[in-house]
C-alpha cells in the first residue's frame, strides 16, 4: 500500500470556516510553523458583486495567542484560478507583484469579486522573522453584498511524520 501525504507530507487545518465576507471582516486563525517546512495557505470563494472585492494580508504571531502580531510582507507571487464558474478545467496562473503583506483584487483586473477563485500563497517557515512561529491570514470586509469564502492552511514538509490520528494540534 502506498503511503498516504496526510501525516506524512501535510497537514490540514482551518483558516476561516465558510462565511459570508460581506459580513465582518474574517481573522483567520494562527498556525504554528513549528514542525513544518512551510505552509501552502488556500482561499477559496464565490462570486459577488462588482466592486467588493477581497483584500488578504499575512501576518506572523511569536505565540498561538496575544504576543505580538505583525504585517509579514513575503507575498511576491501568488497562484490564482480564476473563472466566473470555476469547472474544474482551470489551470493555475502566477501572479507577481512586490513584496507585501497584502493582495487586493486577487488577479488585478478589477474583476475578483464577480468571480469564484482558489488562490494559493506559498510561506516558507524560514521566511518568519526571529522570535515568529505561527502565520495567519485575514480576509477584509468585502462590503455590502454576499460572497463566500473560506480559507485552508496546508502545512508542508513535516518534520515529524506520523499517522494522521498522531498529529499534534496544529496550533
Amino acid at each position: 500500500m502506498a503511503m498516504e501525504a496526510l501525516g506524512r507530507l501535510v497537514d490540514v487545518c482551518i483558516g476561516a470556516a465558510p462565511v459570508d465576507l460581506s459580513s465582518a471582516a474574517v481573522t483567520g486563525k494562527r498556525v504554528s510553523l513549528k514542525g513544518a517546512g512551510g505552509l501552502t495557505i488556500i482561499v477559496f470563494k464565490g462570486a459577488g458583486t462588482a466592486g467588493d472585492d477581497p483584500t488578504l494580508t499575512l501576518k506572523q504571531h511569536t505565540a498561538a495567542s496575544s504576543g505580538t502580531t505583525s504585517n509579514l510582507a513575503i507575498i511576491d507571487h501568488y497562484y490564482l484560478k480564476d473563472a466566473a464558474t470555476l469547472a474544474g478545467t482551470e489551470q493555475w496562473t502566477k501572479v507577481t507583484q512586490s513584496a507585501a503583506a497584502t493582495i487586493a483584487d486577487p488577479g488585478g483586473a478589477g474583476t475578483s469579486a464577480e468571480h469564484q477563485q482558489i488562490i494559493a500563497i506559498e510561506v516558507d517557515a524560514a521566511q518568519l522573522s526571529d522570535g515568529y512561529t505561527h502565520v495567519s491570514l485575514d480576509v477584509a470586509d468585502v462590503g455590502t453584498n454576499a460572497q463566500l469564502g473560506a480559507v485552508l492552511y496546508l502545512r508542508r514538509d513535516l518534520l515529524a511524520q506520523r499517522a494522521p490520528a498522531a498529529l499534534a494540534a496544529s496550533l
